[in-house]
């Protein structure tokens, strides 16, 4: 997640092969593999189409919900009054919530033209969940170096749109997660559910937004707690919907 607000600069205890080598090393053999697949066997068993709802508001939860967004919307909002406060919340939602329904049109469409097959998308989301998952693990272990101060832009409703409604409410890896479950739904009414939990998420989103200066030290203990323990858990969902994915494709 990219800001322009200061934030503490950050290294991992990890070796030193880049994070982005290995996100496209995991991913090319796990597709380059269900291609293969697809090649040669074109009776691809039949995989299960709808994720269940409440791994869909997980996974989104974390992903375009309210733990990434307290630090943020505090900086931007301090100094400013309650008018400014409401109004650039209201907004960041508004903005937020236009985005996802136009990135989830547009690229339900464009999944369906190219007509991908429904285990392939399946394996898709398990790599994203699974990788942004792990990432947010693997961030418990870092150390917090060259700590620097830099002066905050003063409070401003153009801030609503960037950086609080891109990227750090709607996030790149959020809307992929979102298109592809859209993607692998049945039905119409399965569709509308995922939208109905996309608009609970941003309400609640609103509300953490309205009530963070006033809740921040409680919100910025429970939070992260919460955020730990439940990403551990889309770890391991990740890795169930790949293993699934690849039994669906034979390669299991």
């Amino acid at each position: 997640m990219i800001s322009r607000y200061p934030v503490h600069p950050i290294r991992l205890c990890l070796p030193k092969t880049p994070d982005v080598t290995l996100v496209f090393t995991f991913g090319l053999v796990c597709l380059l593999s269900a291609g293969t697949a697809l090649a040669e066997d074109t009776s691809v068993p039949a995989l299960q189409t709808q994720f269940p709802l409440g791994q869909v508001f997980t996974f989104l939860f974390l992903m375009l919900g309210p733990f990434k967004i307290i630090a943020p919307f505090s900086q931007i909002t301090r100094g400013a009054d309650a008018s400014v406060t409401r109004r650039i919340a209201l907004q960041a939602t508004l903005f937020a919530s236009a985005a996802l329904l136009i990135a989830a049109v547009l690229g339900d469409r464009i999944l369906s033209s190219y007509q991908i097959p429904i285990p392939v998308l399946a394996l898709s989301a398990g790599i994203i969940l699974f990788l942004v998952a792990l990432q947010n693990i693997m961030q418990q272990f870092t150390l917090h170096t060259d700590v620097t101060t830099t002066s905050v832009p003063a409070p401003s409703v153009k801030s609503a749109m960037t950086p609080l409604a891109f990227p750090t409410i709607v996030t790149p890896y959020g809307i992929a997660a979102l298109v592809v479950f859209l993607s692998v739904s049945a039905d119409l009414q399965t569709q509308l559910m995922i939208g109905a939990i996309v608009l609970v998420i941003m309400l609640l989103n609103l509300v953490i937004m309205l009530t963070a200066n006033k809740m921040l030290p409680v919100l910025g203990v429970v939070l992260p707690i919460l955020g730990a323990v439940i990403g551990i858990v889309q770890v391991a969902l990740g890795l169930q919907i790949i293993n699934n994915s690849l039994k669906a494709l034979g390669i299991l």
